[in-house]
């Protein structure tokens, strides 16, 4: 049987949920592909690392979740840094998804490039990578003759970029659009309804889809990272987030929301790239005035929407219907697969 190790960089709660349905799947796994999958290594930002090529006690970690602490008495607990593991650690493929950072894409491109280096295979969860470092990486992973998987940086487990590549061969993509920041999506769904924006942001905030600081959100970096990750894969843009022109929704007032009504629209954040007379990828983020009749009119709170013109295709459209944290797991696991297949 082999055994395939894996080292998780980042065990926040998509981290947790991911290893719960890989401790779950992990006998049926066994059976149906000759393959222990075991997690050699996680490290977090705050509650310190966990080094055991043995296979790290899963129903042990678990628990600790986003918040808690790892127990005291876990086997290999430390206090190693992510760079550490990936230069150092026994693993075959690193689970990226530590937290984004979205002007740079750092550390985390700098983590998969220390993966490839040494002939690992690599998942990310993070957009920043595929949006700041996507040709480089994909070249290393290339050259290296490493497996690269990052279905889940866009619409969490829903098959976007899978779909292109195992469904739509031949076909050339010459746009992509749609609906991909939920938060955006929300506010402007409750200004709609006539709620003040500090009421929005609390109720937000408790439900857990607004952060503390939701400037990321709201000012449209969120939005065009994801929309160069979907140009960078599926068009191959070549770009980075600084060439999407970008605008938030920081300046719609309720006011411009009732006027939108008063003419059948409502008002969404739409990402858009196409490609343009001279060859090159033309992207934006921006707030936009869409007929109630429109499909996109229905994309409420937390579900998003991509659509994907092709030559041959035409236009087709994946919606993912308000995710919870475990579609994210799935996005991270699907990927951890499409690895046990191929190692």
């Amino acid at each position: 049987m082999k055994t395939l190790k894996v080292a998780m960089l980042g065990f926040g709660n998509a981290g947790c949920a991911f290893a719960e349905m890989l401790n779950s799947k992990h006998e049926e796994i066994k059976k149906k592909y000759d393959c222990d999958v075991k997690v050699t290594a996680i490290v977090t930002g705050r509650r310190g690392s966990i080094i055991d090529p043995d296979g790290i006690d899963l129903d042990k970690v678990c628990p600790a979740g986003n918040q808690g602490s790892f127990p005291a008495d876990t086997p290999g607990l430390g206090n190693v840094d992510a760079m550490t593991v990936v230069n150092e650690a026994d693993y075959d493929v690193v689970c990226e998804m530590t937290p984004l950072n979205i002007f740079t894409g750092e550390p985390a491109i700098s983590h998969i490039k220390g993966a490839f280096a040494r002939g690992k295979h690599v998942i990310t969860a993070n957009k920043g990578p595929i949006a700041w470092a996507f040709d480089e990486l994909s070249k290393l992973a290339e050259e290296k003759g490493c497996m690269f998987f990052y279905e889940t940086v866009v619409m969490d487990g829903t098959p976007v970029f899978n779909l292109a590549e195992h469904t739509l061969k031949m076909c050339k993509v010459t746009e992509v659009s749609g609906i991909l920041n939920s938060t955006t999506n929300y506010i402007l769904e409750e200004l709609a309804k006539g709620r003040d924006y500090d009421s929005i942001m609390e109720s937000g905030r408790k439900l857990g889809f607004v952060e503390a600081d939701p400037a990321m959100d709201i000012e449209g970096y969120d939005a065009a990272a994801k929309v160069t990750a979907l140009l960078n894969v599926l068009m191959k843009a070549g770009i980075t987030p600084d060439m999407v022109d970008r605008t938030g929704i920081e300046n719609i007032t309720a006011e411009d929301i009732q006027a939108a009504a008063s003419r059948g629209k409502v008002i969404k954040l739409l990402c858009s790239g196409s490609l343009g007379e001279d060859g090159k990828v033309n992207a934006f983020v921006k707030p936009v005035e869409v007929d109630t009749k429109d499909m996109l009119a229905s994309i409420d709170s937390t579900t998003s929407v991509v659509s994907i013109t092709t030559d041959l295709m035409g236009k087709i459209s994946v919606i993912e219907h308000a995710p919870e944290i475990e579609q994210t797991a799935y996005g991270i696991f699907g990927d951890l697969i499409r690895v046990v297949e191929g190692f």
